[in-house]
């Protein structure tokens, strides 16, 4: 593998750790192999061994999670001084079809696609280690980095905790991320400290009533009348109950009642998603919830049996972190790689990892400029410009060699 030493930078001292094309080539094709085998989360055996696999050629030590799958591989040789900073991964695949007609790479698991990005996560991360192992042999690496490469991320609560508990944060003082963006251009990538995601739970309600005929539903529970109040009324209710700034909101995706016109049911189901932008209001959450929606069942006569489900917490970005890979891409691409970032109502468990170590995800941009179309995320027909790849990388290897000047 060949590996450049140094950049020409506009107005900036150079770095190396610049992406070859020799290994930008081998990680687009890394990346393409993984989108053909997408793996949901906590089975991604095969994704885990073509990282380990790679890692180890490279002379490097991965070390598969205690779970079964997932890695941690450091770069260097922590000596247990000063913590160490963290590049993560996620690398699971979304249970919904490959609807990419005209592709080579298109999934060739049934019902499985890589739709969210994370085949682009894992080729960042993998090619930033392995650049940076070239670094630390030649002595240009001056403080050891860890790679972590985690399972789950599509799993309430997240494949985080997991590797939390399998102690991937032992010795790290700070971390940092990638997730792709299809509204940024590749080249580019999206910045904002604070909250940049949102909290993310899950709801589940069973509600109950004796049932009837619909020529009576004066003698009965109408059950139907009943779940039609929770939908409504619900979110209304809990949005009067905190901060409107905070941003607590309740979303519906799926109910279920009755079989027969003229039949009141005895049983219904609901489910849905509870995002709020706030972590202190997210904490809160349940509570309100739960409180909203037995108030309603209760009005209508409903009996309620309510499954709140914890998800994750919003990503709060550091100040701190987040100007670090602000100076790695100016460093890499000049200030205008970098542009503000909205916070969005999407879910990461990276949350987690900042519950104990400051940390900072950027957006990264992978749409092809110019291009029109917005393949978003979770869609059958997402696919990233590959070009990401390498900003990512250099972004990356650009962060831990400034971090260690600091």
């Amino acid at each position: 593998m060949s590996l450049e030493s140094e950049v020409d930078l506009p107005g900036e001292a150079a770095l190396p750790g610049v992406l070859s094309e020799e290994l930008h080539a081998e990680l687009v094709l890394f990346r393409r192999d993984l989108h053909m085998h997408p793996e949901l989360g906590n089975q991604e055996f095969r994704t885990t061994a073509a990282i380990k696999e790679r890692l180890e050629r490279a002379g490097l030590k991965p070390r598969v999670l205690a779970v079964g799958t997932g890695l941690v591989c450091d770069i260097g040789e922590w000596d247990g001084g000063r913590p160490m900073l963290a590049l993560r991964a996620d690398i699971d695949g979304l249970p919904i079809p490959d609807m990419k007609t005209e592709c080579s790479y298109r999934s060739t698991v049934p019902d499985r696609a890589h739709a969210c990005g994370h085949d682009v996560h894992t080729a960042v991360v993998l090619g930033a280690g392995l650049v940076l192992a070239e670094l630390d042999k030649k002595g240009l690496l001056p403080r050891p980095v860890r790679l972590i490469f985690q399972p789950a991320e599509e799993v309430l609560p997240g494949g985080a905790a997991d590797a939390i508990d399998c102690g991937v944060l032992e010795g790290v003082g700070k971390m940092l991320a990638v997730h792709c963006d299809p509204r940024v251009d590749a080249g580019k990538v999206g910045l904002r400290t604070g909250a940049i995601t949102s909290a993310c739970d899950r709801l589940e309600i069973a509600l109950d009533g004796p049932g009837g005929h619909t020529a009576r539903p004066h003698l009965t529970t109408d059950l139907v009348t009943a779940a039609a109040r929770v939908i409504t009324d619900v979110p209304a209710i809990v949005g009067r109950r905190v901060d409107t700034r905070a941003g607590l909101a309740v979303t519906w995706g799926r109910i279920e009642s009755g079989h027969a016109p003229n039949v009141i049911p005895q049983h219904a189901e609901l489910s849905g998603t509870v995002r709020c932008l706030d972590i202190d209001a997210w904490r809160q959450a349940p509570d309100i919830v739960v409180a909203a929606i037995d108030e309603v069942a209760n009005l209508h006569g409903a009996k309620s049996e309510i499954n709140y489900v914890r998800g994750v917490p919003p990503v709060v970005n550091d100040a701190d972190v987040t100007e670090l890979m602000r100076e790695a891409m100016t460093a890499r691409r000049g200030a205008d790689s970098v542009e503000s970032t909205e916070q969005s109502l999407g879910g990461e468990d990276f949350s987690w990892y900042l519950q104990h170590v400051p940390g900072a995800m950027a957006r990264l941009g992978v749409r092809t400029p110019g291009e029109r179309t917005v393949r978003d995320l979770h869609q059958g027909d997402f696919d990233a410009d590959e070009s990401a790849i390498t900003v990512g990388v250099e972004m990356f290897t650009a962060a831990a060699l400034l971090d260690a000047a600091q």
